[in-house]
């Protein structure tokens, strides 16, 4: 069956396969309706049509998630249980921004951001967004080749390399991500198999901190609500963790990735409400409650483990920890598979991302042989199962911190968008409510750089 004949919209996303008009027309149709129902029926209504808050979800539930969240729970157990939620809802309310602008003019939103707030952030944000995808793949290849080998371990088939481990995910990853473009029914595959992959990841560490329990609710609830900050010997610890979490919550490529996938869907003004739900359903809810049980469970295991100095710690090295908790074996397999999924999505939306920079970078057409072929500009990424095999987790930290000095630019430059009349025109948000989002886009964006000065400083 030949592909559907090419769309290009100057204003829109150009796809190689677009949605069906009527199925489009079907889900408005729909939206609408749900508008006037009560909240229960809307939340009804709603689940059955999230998509781009869970490939976020996936994004960032990766690598330098699981590696701030392992340190915060074995060097300060429950007590920066609060960062995930806090990074995670100051993403929200900028993709929220990112949301409404996009969904409300139909425009790509880098030519937008070129034309309405200038060069510069335009440039800072491609640039940012792919230069993340590609170096964040080492730590993402070398974190799953190092847990697929000790999954293989416990499965009874030793001796698997960690050079073959990387093929294979690399395999897979290529595989999964040429499925994203090619017709809106596997676009829609695509979604589902991530948000199960999603939910699995907080099944296997909900699993685990079943089994381990919680050692003292009265420090958990502290954790999430009481904003601390250790100042004890291991303080400049706790703010690299506490930067490292801001920067892998929302990273720069997914903020790029987010409106394009927008666009991908055929998403428009209808879908504004949706597309709020669908950052607090499928985006903020899983990402928080999987991050809290990854440092539920690593509290509960590492940072009462006398034999833990806080110095190094590897995804293999926490999984035998949390055996002892857990069980021989069980626990390694499913914190394995938990920390494996979490790099396997990430990877793929990586690519994606790539994809997408070089549809407007280059002006590729979606679904072409040349939009392929920038979806493989991580490739080399694979290279860090060999070189990085052996090295502890904490690399993933300053990777976080190098890529999150591109993030306040593009915040900057949606936080230009969401005030320009020329771009929004009538949907600029305005009155006490829209001046109190800008104020918090801004707040947001402010917050980010002056922390990140501190922090170099």
């Amino acid at each position: 069956m030949s592909a559907p004949q090419e769309q290009r919209d100057p204003r829109g996303l150009r796809m190689a396969a677009p949605r069906d008009e009527a199925t489009l027309e079907k889900e408005r149709q729909a939206l609408v309706q749900l508008a006037g129902r009560p909240p229960l029926a809307r939340f009804r209504g709603y689940l059955g049509l999230l998509g781009p808050g869970y490939l976020q979800s996936a994004m960032t539930l990766g690598g330098g998630t699981v590696s701030a969240a392992l340190f915060a729970g074995a060097i300060f157990g429950y007590q920066l249980l609060w960062v995930a939620p806090f990074a995670m809802a100051m993403g929200v309310c900028m993709l929220a921004a990112v949301s409404w602008q996009t969904l409300s003019t139909g425009e790509r939103p880098w030519p937008a951001m070129k034309r309405h707030a200038g060069p510069f952030f335009a440039w800072s944000w491609a640039i940012g967004a792919l230069l993340s995808s590609v170096i964040w793949q080492f730590a993402q290849y070398a974190l799953a080749s190092a847990v697929l080998v000790d999954i293989a371990d416990v499965l009874g088939l030793p001796g698997l390399s960690p050079i073959l481990a990387g093929a294979l995910v690399l395999v897979w990853a290529l595989g999964v991500s040429s499925l994203y473009g090619r017709s809106d029914r596997w676009v829609r595959v695509y979604e589902i198999f991530l948000q199960c992959m999603v939910w699995g990841i907080v099944a296997c560490f909900g699993w685990v901190v079943f089994q381990t329990g919680i050692s003292d609710w009265g420090e958990l609830f502290r954790g999430f609500f009481t904003f601390q900050i250790p100042d004890d010997r291991n303080g400049i610890a706790a703010f690299t963790l506490i930067l490292s979490g801001l920067s892998a919550a929302v990273g720069v490529n997914m903020v790029f990735l987010y409106p394009y996938t927008l666009l991908a869907k055929g998403w428009g003004r209808a879908h504004r409400e949706l597309s709020r739900f669908d950052l607090g359903f499928g985006m903020f809810l899983p990402y928080t409650i999987a991050v809290s049980l990854v440092v539920i469970a690593t509290a509960n295991t590492l940072h009462l483990d006398p034999a833990y100095d806080g110095a190094r710690l590897s995804p293999v090295e926490a999984a035998h920890v949390l055996a002892q908790g857990v069980g021989p074996g069980a626990g390694r397999l499913v914190f394995g598979l938990g920390v494996l999924g979490m790099a396997l999505s990430s990877i793929t939306l990586q690519m994606l991302t790539c994809g997408f920079v070089g549809v407007e970078l280059f002006g590729l057409s979606v679904g072409s042989s040349r939009h392929r072929l920038a979806t493989w500009l991580p490739i080399p990424g694979v290279l860090g199962c060999v070189f990085w095999s052996e090295i502890a987790i904490w690399v993933a930290i300053p990777t976080n911190i190098i890529c999150g000095i591109f993030l306040p630019a593009a915040y900057f430059g949606f936080c230009i968008l969401q005030r320009s009349r020329a771009y929004l025109g009538d949907d600029r948000p305005s009155g006490a409510s829209g001046t109190a989002w800008l104020a918090a886009m801004y707040a947001i964006t402010l917050f980010l750089v002056a922390f990140l000065a501190w922090y170099i400083v």
